[in-house]
Protein backbone atom coordinates (compact mmCIF):
# COMPACT_ATOMS: atom_id res chain seq x y z
CA UNK A 1 0.00 0.00 0.00
CA UNK A 2 1.24 3.46 -0.88
CA UNK A 3 -0.07 6.91 -0.10
CA UNK A 4 0.07 9.33 -3.04
CA UNK A 5 -0.28 13.09 -2.64
CA UNK A 6 -1.51 15.11 -5.63
CA UNK A 7 -2.27 18.81 -6.01
CA UNK A 8 -6.00 19.32 -6.29
CA UNK A 9 -5.48 22.34 -8.57
CA UNK A 10 -2.79 21.38 -11.08
CA UNK A 11 -2.63 17.60 -10.64
CA UNK A 12 1.12 17.41 -10.01
CA UNK A 13 2.31 14.48 -7.90
CA UNK A 14 3.68 15.97 -4.71
CA UNK A 15 5.01 12.81 -3.15
CA UNK A 16 4.46 9.19 -2.23
CA UNK A 17 4.81 7.33 1.04
CA UNK A 18 5.62 3.66 0.67
CA UNK A 19 4.47 2.38 4.04
CA UNK A 20 2.80 -0.92 4.82
CA UNK A 21 0.94 0.58 7.77
CA UNK A 22 0.20 4.16 8.78
CA UNK A 23 -2.50 5.42 11.11
CA UNK A 24 -4.75 8.28 10.06
CA UNK A 25 -3.58 10.25 13.11
CA UNK A 26 -0.01 10.27 11.81
CA UNK A 27 -1.24 11.60 8.46
CA UNK A 28 -3.57 14.15 10.03
CA UNK A 29 -6.63 12.62 8.36
CA UNK A 30 -8.45 12.38 11.68
CA UNK A 31 -8.76 16.18 11.65
CA UNK A 32 -10.89 16.12 8.49
CA UNK A 33 -14.66 16.09 8.78
CA UNK A 34 -16.64 13.57 6.72
CA UNK A 35 -17.23 15.98 3.82
CA UNK A 36 -13.55 16.93 3.62
CA UNK A 37 -12.50 13.29 3.78
CA UNK A 38 -14.85 12.35 0.92
CA UNK A 39 -13.48 15.24 -1.15
CA UNK A 40 -9.78 14.75 -0.41
CA UNK A 41 -9.17 11.02 0.14
CA UNK A 42 -9.76 8.23 -2.38
CA UNK A 43 -8.69 4.60 -2.58
CA UNK A 44 -7.74 2.68 -5.71
CA UNK A 45 -8.17 -1.01 -6.59
CA UNK A 46 -4.67 -1.90 -5.31
CA UNK A 47 -5.44 -0.45 -1.86
CA UNK A 48 -3.39 2.70 -2.38
CA UNK A 49 -4.59 5.95 -0.84
CA UNK A 50 -4.73 9.11 -2.97
CA UNK A 51 -4.83 12.40 -1.10
CA UNK A 52 -5.64 15.74 -2.72
CA UNK A 53 -3.64 18.60 -1.27
CA UNK A 54 -2.15 21.82 -2.64
CA UNK A 55 1.36 22.31 -4.00
CA UNK A 56 3.51 25.32 -3.14
CA UNK A 57 3.13 26.87 -6.60
CA UNK A 58 -0.67 26.77 -6.50
CA UNK A 59 -0.73 28.02 -2.90
CA UNK A 60 1.40 30.98 -3.93
CA UNK A 61 -0.89 31.69 -6.90
CA UNK A 62 -3.95 31.59 -4.64
CA UNK A 63 -2.36 33.98 -2.17
CA UNK A 64 -1.55 36.46 -4.96
CA UNK A 65 -4.90 36.00 -6.73
CA UNK A 66 -7.70 35.24 -4.24
CA UNK A 67 -10.28 35.11 -7.02
CA UNK A 68 -8.66 31.83 -8.16
CA UNK A 69 -10.43 30.11 -5.24
CA UNK A 70 -13.50 30.08 -7.48
CA UNK A 71 -11.74 27.75 -9.93
CA UNK A 72 -11.48 23.96 -9.52
CA UNK A 73 -8.22 23.85 -11.46
CA UNK A 74 -5.65 26.61 -11.79
CA UNK A 75 -4.00 25.21 -14.93
CA UNK A 76 -6.56 24.66 -17.66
Amino acid sequence: MAIHYHCRHCGVTMGTLEQSSLHSERLGLHKLNDEERLDMVTYDAEGNINIKSICEDCQESLERNPNYHEQDYLIQ
